[in-house]
């Protein structure tokens, strides 16, 4: 599934907790160290490594291929960082869809020309966040910078989640309030993929 917000207004609207400051400080990175890599790659299989046997399409990437995307300048890391300098949250985001190997960008920027045309048409890859952050504000952090340059670039977002992400724990509807909460949008489902299965029993008797 694919889903795709149109994002305008005249200004951001994201909400912490009332009262409530960063309690981590977000930076923008084109590349993630070695270091920091390891660390978010065992993050990330404990968050995805259940896909694996949920969801019918490919949904967890190689090692090699995430180190490549964190080395990989077109792909923009929102990185959150705790007090103590550990890097506690991730965010990824690209307008270079070919940066996305399981999307077409030939199909995006067809239905998105003028977005395609002036560099505001983006794809929301991941967000991670280690479980001793998670309490705090580190992804509403991260989500602060990210959705206030697509609002004052008058961006169409996109983004993708899988059957099963969205039965057990309503991704689309959280994104979907996150999105509306923050600014303006209209979101829309550009496209479904059914995987079907033929159990064969017997021989069709004559």
């Amino acid at each position: 599934m694919g889903v795709v917000s149109a994002v305008s207004g005249p200004e951001l609207a994201l909400r912490r907790t009332s009262g409530s400051s960063p309690s981590t400080r977000v930076t923008v990175e084109s590349q993630v160290g070695e270091t920091d890599t390891t660390a978010f790659w065992a993050l990330y299989l404990r968050a995805f490594e259940p896909l694996r046997t949920r969801a019918a399409a490919r949904n967890v990437l190689h090692h090699e291929e995430f180190v490549e995307e964190m080395n990989d300048a077109r792909v923009q890391k929102y990185v959150a960082w705790d007090h103590e300098g550990h890097a506690v949250g991730l965010t990824t985001l690209t307008d270079d869809l070919a940066a996305v190997p399981w999307v077409s960008p030939e199909y995006y920027a067809a239905q998105f020309p003028e977005h395609a045309a002036r560099g505001a048409l983006y794809y929301l890859g991941f967000t991670l966040v280690h479980p001793r952050a998670r309490r705090g504000s580190a992804f509403t952090d991260m989500m602060q910078p990210l959705l206030s340059r697509l609002v004052r670039e008058r961006a169409v977002v996109c983004s993708d989640v899988c059957a099963f992400n969205n039965a057990a724990h309503g991704f689309e509807g959280n994104v979907i309030a996150m999105l509306t909460n923050a600014a303006e949008v209209d979101v829309e489902v550009l496209d479904t993929q059914t995987y079907y299965s033929a159990r064969f029993q017997a021989p069709r008797r004559r």
